[in-house]
């Protein structure tokens, strides 16, 4: 029994595949990699300035920043649907039966079901950030509003324009978010999060802290960063689920050239000094290392951080501007997105070299679908 275990997993290993779609970032398309080579792009995807992607069985779904939330096919690679979100898109999440939207144009949360029908307009009058999701309620951060919002999900019964047989209403059920919570005064403009076991951490472009909402009670902290320096932020730092081990939160510092390490507590455990402004620190699968992004400068520069000493232990210079990194699920490497040469860049993390490069016209973010 122990055997056919054991060769069921392999079988299983062997048939799941690992596609990855890079967004080109002014091409309006996403190009298709397997195997170390492109196997072609998805096109009419809009701006791509800003686009995300995320996947949901054998779908993937774009938000780009005009505001265009796309469905393409990851089996097929054909782009099946689109609907216009609002005029300026920054983030989205996936819930169980929902999609969520974070829109700057419209200041509005729109929530969309899975065939791209709209459910909900929720009216901010702000832009939105770090849209996230805990159990069934919705979170993110009010940007102009210096606000942190938590809405939770219900049904509700929607009227509809026809009748049944005997001439009563008839009604729909349908997805509808209500405000349960909201945090005034969080932080002065906040402008990414990352969540992880119920601990909403929001980061602040002009507040030397971030802000922790446990969703377990809804208590709110304010952590403070010790940032000696601050200089001109040219490119965002993004936070992102990827930065978050079971014992270690990482944040990087804005404007300053630091990561930094808290506890699951987040009690203060270390600053990590490192070359540039830091713009994405990218965790390993195994959670062995952290690769770290910069902006300005130091745009060409990727450091290694060794989680378990907190220092750094490797560093390229890929000559042109990195602008997105992302950790293989299937094999021990690296994806590099070099915009400024215009190439995919693999790096072996066992050897720490460069393993292959492939072109790929202006590239940005890097995202993985397994297939199976």
């Amino acid at each position: 029994m122990k055997k056919l275990f054991l060769f069921l997993l392999i079988i299983a290993s062997l048939l799941a595949r690992e596609k990855v779609y890079v967004v080109e970032r002014e091409n309006s398309a996403l190009a298709v990699i397997e195997n170390h080579k492109l196997l072609g792009e998805i096109t009419g995807m809009h701006n791509c300035n800003h686009a995300v992607v995320k996947f949901k069985g054998r779908y993937g779904y774009v938000i780009t920043r005009d505001g265009y939330l796309i469905k393409f096919d990851a089996w097929t690679d054909r782009k099946v649907g689109e609907v216009k979100a609002s005029e300026s898109a920054i983030g989205f999440t996936l819930g169980d039966d929902f999609i969520a939207v974070a829109n700057y144009a419209n200041k509005t949360v729109e929530i969309f079901d899975y065939s791209l029908q709209k459910l909900q307009t929720i009216n901010t009058g702000s832009r939105n950030v770090g849209i996230k999701t805990y159990k069934d309620y919705l979170i993110f951060a009010a940007m102009d509003k210096d606000q942190i919002w938590v809405m939770r999900k219900t049904l509700q019964k929607f009227p509809l324009r026809c009748l049944t047989p005997d001439g009563k209403p008839r009604y729909e059920t349908r997805i509808a978010f209500k405000p349960f919570k909201i945090i005034k005064n969080a932080g002065q403009m906040p402008f990414d999060a990352m969540i992880h076991d119920g601990i909403y951490v929001v980061g602040f472009f002009n507040s030397p802290f971030v802000g922790v909402l446990n969703l377990k009670d809804f208590s709110y902290k304010q952590v403070p960063l010790k940032l000696e320096k601050r200089t001109m932020v040219l490119k965002v730092p993004h936070f992102g689920f990827w930065s978050i081990m079971k014992d270690k939160f990482f944040i990087p510092a804005v404007g300053d050239n630091k990561v930094f390490v808290f506890d699951k507590n987040f009690r203060f455990i270390k600053a990590i000094e490192v070359e540039g402004n830091p713009v994405f620190t990218s965790l390993s699968p195994d959670t062995k290392y952290l690769a770290v992004t910069f902006s300005g400068e130091k745009f060409p520069i990727i450091q290694i951080i060794d989680t378990a000493t907190l220092k750094v232990i490797k560093r390229f210079d890929f000559g042109g501007m990195v602008l997105h990194v992302r950790w293989s699920k299937s094999e021990p490497l690296l994806y590099v997105s070099d915009n400024g040469d215009s190439q995919v860049i693999g790096v072996d993390t066992k050897k720490w070299q460069r393993l292959f490069s492939i072109a790929v016209p202006k590239p940005s973010g890097i995202f993985l679908y397994e297939e199976e």
